[in-house]
C-alpha cells in the first residue's frame, strides 16, 4: 500500500492511495509528486474543500467515479462540465458545480488524523484558501 503525507494549512494527514480501485488515477497523481495546491471550501456541495486545477491534464480515464465521496476521500474530477478539481470530503456531500452534479474519481483515503479533517473544513469555511500538499509517506 502507498501512503501520502498530505498538509492542509496547518494540519498534516496521512492517507492511502486507492491503487486497486483507481490504479491508473493513482499512478498519475504518484508522477506529479510533490502536487501543491490552493484548497477552498466547497460552494454548492455540502461539507468538502476542493482545489480547483483549471484545465490541468492528468491523461487518465474516470475510474468508479462516484459523486457521494465519504469523509476522508479525495476525488479527481477530470473536467468536462466544470473545470478539472481535487475534492476533499468532511462531512456530507452530494459532488456538485454551477453547472450541476459532477462525479470525481476516488484515489485517496485519509487514514490518519480523520478526527481533525472537520476542523480542516471549518476553518477553510471561515478563514479562506489553505495550501495542499501531497507527498510520499
Amino acid at each position: 500500500m502507498t501512503h501520502l503525507r498530505l498538509t492542509l494549512g496547518p494540519y498534516d494527514f496521512t492517507g492511502r492511495l486507492e491503487t486497486e480501485t483507481a490504479p491508473k488515477t493513482c499512478a498519475a497523481i504518484l508522477a506529479r509528486l510533490p502536487f501543491e495546491a490552493q484548497m477552498v471550501h466547497v460552494r454548492w456541495s455540502g461539507e468538502a474543500v476542493w482545489a480547483p486545477l483549471g484545465d490541468f491534464e492528468f491523461g487518465v480515464p474516470a475510474e468508479n467515479a462516484t459523486s457521494y465521496p465519504a469523509p476522508g476521500q479525495m476525488l479527481l474530477y477530470l473536467g468536462g462540465i466544470s473545470e478539472t478539481e481535487l475534492l476533499l470530503a468532511y462531512g456530507p456531500v452530494r459532488f456538485a458545480s454551477k453547472a450541476g452534479q459532477l462525479a470525481g474519481t476516488p484515489f485517496l483515503t485519509v487514514t490518519s488524523g480523520l478526527d481533525q479533517l472537520a476542523d480542516f473544513g471549518r476553518l477553510t469555511l471561515w478563514k479562506g484558501v489553505q495550501t495542499l500538499r501531497m507527498a510520499l509517506a
